[in-house]
């Protein structure tokens, strides 16, 4: 199986998130940001998970991100392609998928439901329901035990997609 974790993150919470899927899938799973996500990487993915943090209650955008503050601590990493681009570029595939974000424990709204609908879209079929991780704050960090989760998720998906 080739397991692709890709992720958008803005304060590092969501890459972390993404690194711990893909320890708990296996040593053959890699986490990538969007950028390092080129087509040809994820060309022959038999499991694609794809996670972003909910901005404005939903997957972010560049307007979105255009309106994040830079001056903030830790600050923002907006180096990267939104997963919103990225999903709008991925090419046709025939595996399975699944989707998370991270959000605020009481944040309506969800990133994960509009991934889970673009990699339906491009021939990724889901193989669990998609999966909310918990940040303490805007910028985090995560709740206790959420990495530990998300690491268990990982095993799951393994499980299932395997």
């Amino acid at each position: 199986m080739k397991a692709v974790v890709v992720y958008e993150s803005i304060w590092g919470n969501t890459a972390a998130v993404a690194r711990a899927i893909a320890e708990g899938i296996g040593p053959e799973a890699r986490a990538l940001s969007t950028a390092e996500a080129t087509p040809d990487v994820v060309a022959d993915a038999t499991l694609i998970v794809a996670g972003a943090p909910i901005q404005g209650f939903s997957l972010p955008n560049d307007r979105m991100r255009a309106g994040i503050r830079t001056d903030t601590v830790p600050a923002p990493d907006l180096s990267t392609p939104t997963l919103r681009s990225w999903l709008e570029h991925l090419p046709a595939g025939n595996g399975r998928s699944a989707a998370f974000d991270t959000k605020i424990r009481w944040s309506p709204g969800s990133a994960a439901s509009v991934i889970d609908r673009e990699l339906a879209r491009a021939g990724y079929a889901p193989a669990v329901k998609a999966e909310h991780f918990i940040v303490a704050g805007q910028t985090g960090p995560l709740k206790d035990g959420e990495l530990e989760r998300a690491r268990q998720w990982g095993t799951t998906l393994a499980a299932i997609a395997g």
